[in-house]
Formats: C-alpha cells, structure tokens, sequence
C-alpha cells in the first residue's frame, strides 16, 4: 500500500487504473480511483456513513432550495444521487463529474438527466449560467480548490448562489478524538467488506484529516469572492454546509 504522496506511478494499480489517489490529488489519478468505485459507491457510502448521507443530503436540498425553471449545477455530482432532489423539485439541473466510471453509472440509473463530463477547475459552461451551484464531498478531492471556488462563482449568475456539504472537523475535542481514530483505524477495514476498491477509502480517510476546518474553507470563498458567507454544522461538525452569494452586478 502506498503512502501519502507518493508519485502516481508508484500507486497501486487495478486492471491498469489508479486504486488510490495520493494527497496530491492529480486529476487522472482521482478519476481512475472513482471509475473504480462507481458501481458499488452509494451503498458503501451509505455503509460507512451509517446511514447519515441522506440526512446530509436533505440538508444540501434545503439550502440550494432549487426551484422550478431555476438551473442548478451539480459537482462531484457522481452517478446523480445528489442531483435527484433538485430534479423533482422541478429544477433543470445538470450532473457534472470528471469520473468517466460515475458517469456511465448515473446515466444508466437515471437516462433522463444530462449528466457532462467536467473538471471543476475548467468548467465547460459559460459564464452567469446557473441560478445555484453546488459540490457534496467533492470539493477535498479537487487538486486546486482555489480555482474550483473561482470556477463556480464564474459560473453562478448574480444574486445566485453556492452550497459546500464536506467532511470538516468535529467541534467538541472528545468526539473529535473518536471520529479521528474512526476515520483512520475502522473505516478501510469496514470498507474492505462492501467496496469494490478498499484502499479508495484509505484516501478518502487521508484526505478528510487533511482538509481545512470551516472557518479556512470560508474564508477560501470569501477570496474567491462570494459574499455573505456562513456555514454550519451537521453531525457534530463531522460534515459543514458553507454556503455563499454572488452579489448582483458582480462579474
């Protein structure tokens, strides 16, 4: 098993693709390790978050309160899971994702979305399109997040909005304590019994230990520039849902 950044060539590898992404987060390395992952994915999330992503995802549906006729851009949007609520809502919503793997999956589980292929740091739309956007879970695995912020306020029209749900850190220390021992100690072998690539999840637990807490991930928006950022917390803080506005006028 490889360690935290080590060079690509040196990740374990699976009928030629990338098992496990380094913290480096090199694009083709990420997309490989999704591929991997994408049939069996929503099960083992639902696995390995006992259940709490539906509660997360409520949450997210709730503070993108997509409406009809409104356009929603869905990120990381993966085999469309996330997107599902914004839909019945009545939304035109669009999955986009980089995982060529969790593409073919969401559009053989739901043919009626138009799923697109995208790198969240060079987004394939134009600018002041979408009335909101938002990331799940996705936003850790982006190699440079700074640019992804820019991309999605560039893509955002004004008075819209942006809504974050990602892993952040619990706020009291004792059961910040457990959940670090949990990430790091339970969570590869419990994934090794329902996912297709285990050592994905030894990434996914590197990467959530190394993610900024939700006043740095603020204060990232704010430089990006978004306007009347806040966030709050889900789960203890295991999970934060920052979100922010593009103030009308502003380009």
């Amino acid at each position: 098993m490889s360690s935290p950044g080590r060079p690509a060539r040196d990740l374990c590898c699976k009928n030629g693709s990338v098992t496990r992404a380094s913290l480096e987060k090199q694009p083709h390395e990420v997309a490989s390790m999704f591929d991997d992952v994408a049939e069996r994915y929503d099960l083992t999330n639902d696995v390995l978050s006992l259940g709490q992503d539906r509660r997360w995802r409520k949450e997210v549906a709730r503070a993108v309160d997509a409406r009809p006729a409104q356009k929603v851009l869905d990120l990381a949007a993966g085999t469309g899971t996330s997107s599902l609520p914004f839909s019945r809502a009545g939304a035109y919503v669009v999955p986009c994702d980089f995982s060529q793997g969790m593409l073919q999956v969401g559009k053989r589980r739901q043919p009626w979305m138009p799923f697109t292929a995208g790198d969240a740091t060079r987004l394939p739309f134009k600018d002041d399109t979408f009335d909101a956007v938002t990331i799940s879970f996705g936003l850790r695995n982006v190699q440079d997040t700074d640019a992804a912020l820019r991309e999605m306020y560039r893509v955002t029209r004004p008075g819209g909005r942006v809504v974050i749900c990602e892993f952040s850190h619990p706020t009291w220390a004792p059961f910040r304590t457990v959940y670090t021992e949990y990430l790091m100690r339970a969570l590869p072998p419990v994934a090794r019994t329902v996912s297709s690539n285990p050592d994905a999840y030894v990434y996914l637990a590197e990467s959530i230990r190394a993610w900024p807490d939700q006043s740095a991930l603020a204060d990232r928006l704010r430089t990006a520039g978004w306007s009347s950022v806040a966030w709050r917390n889900l789960t203890g803080g295991v999970v934060a849902l920052h979100r922010g506005f593009k103030v009308t006028g502003q380009s």
